[in-house]
């Protein structure tokens, strides 16, 4: 299928994913959670949110933990250049008969929601307010030492138009995984605006759905010290894969399963993608190192099971990709 061209001028400036919003029925469990096992620090927070971030970000939050009745996937935020740009932003999304609203957001600046054409739920922001970075402060760390948000990674039942809707937003394809043949189908996506192997990643499987949300963190090291910490915190069946090494992207991983169910990848080693001329690494789907270069391979858990994002209907995937499960 047709691989999408880089556009290096596109109709606004998204420049990073920020943030994500997720809905959880404890807060107060999900909080300990993202604190004392994962390493998130927390913000604010009240009797029904709570904002962390990662020990690099000097912004507020990177992550929103929603009180509410159903678990889901309330928004996925991007970062975008300046105010112009959400006026910018507006202006297509009308263009191309996409409603969205300005919205008031506690601790952002005016900021943009929209639900796009396949129901991701996103919001876009050009500030938020300024913390100081906590990377020196080595007293605070816990669990793997969490740095910031480096991506999310959605199932998506119409993967070709989606990748094509965002590389219309200067999304740039780094790498896929594609059926062989002539019209070989591609089944996933990675796609990038900060200059790293993804900011957006894209799986074909029901959706709308979100996949996982992913920190980066230090080292593999780190990752390893996880795994020891959460097997000794009564949490082994919380670790759904991995440790292991992703041969797309060259991320060393983990993957683990918060109190709500929603997936979270500790992630560290992939490369730069920023060059303009750098041209996207095709897989073969009949690959098996492009989901693991080492280690063992994925549950079946991980290629079916995701958060819904909030209101919006899941429907089948237009194909069924071949892939392999391990049990």
């Amino acid at each position: 299928m047709p691989v999408p061209q880089h556009i290096f001028d596109p109709p606004f400036n998204i420049i990073r994913c920020s943030h994500v919003v997720l809905d959880v029925a404890d807060l107060g469990a999900s909080v300990a959670f993202y604190e004392n096992i994962i390493g998130l620090h927390v913000e604010d927070r009240d009797n029904t949110s709570a904002y962390l971030r990662g020990s690099e970000e000097h912004q507020h939050h990177s992550l929103v933990l929603r009180k509410a009745a159903t678990p889901a996937c309330a928004r996925l935020g991007f970062r975008v250049g300046d105010e112009s740009d959400l006026d910018k932003a507006g202006s297509f999304f009308a263009e191309n008969g996409v409603l969205y609203s300005f919205v008031e957001r506690p601790f952002q600046g005016r900021t943009l929601h929209v639900t796009d054409p396949f129901g991701f739920r996103l919001e876009f922001c050009a500030s938020m307010e300024k913390r100081p970075h906590l990377l020196r402060r080595y007293d605070l760390y816990k669990g793997c030492h969490p740095q910031r948000l480096d991506h999310f990674n959605v199932f998506a039942a119409e993967v070709q138009d989606t990748v094509d809707f965002y590389a219309r937003l200067g999304f740039r394809l780094t790498e896929y995984a594609e059926e062989d043949g002539e019209g070989g189908r591609i089944a996933a996506a990675w796609m990038q605006r900060k200059g790293n192997v993804h900011d957006f990643a894209i799986t074909n499987g029901r959706g709308p759905r979100l996949h996982h949300l992913a920190y980066w963190v230090p080292n593999p090291m780190n990752i390893l010290h996880l795994c020891d910490v959460m097997a000794s915190s009564g949490l082994l069946t919380s670790l759904e894969r991995g440790p292991g090494r992703h041969g797309i992207s060259n991320a060393f991983f983990l993957y683990v399963r918060d109190p709500d169910g929603h997936r979270v990848e500790l992630y560290s080693s992939d490369y730069q993608t920023m060059d303009h001329d750098h041209e996207p690494l095709r897989w073969s789907l009949r690959d098996p190192r492009r989901q693991t270069l080492w280690g063992a391979p994925a549950p079946r858990s991980w290629f079916e099971q995701g958060s819904p994002f909030l209101g919006q209907e899941v429907r089948e995937p237009l194909f069924v990709a071949d892939v392999r499960i391990a049990d």
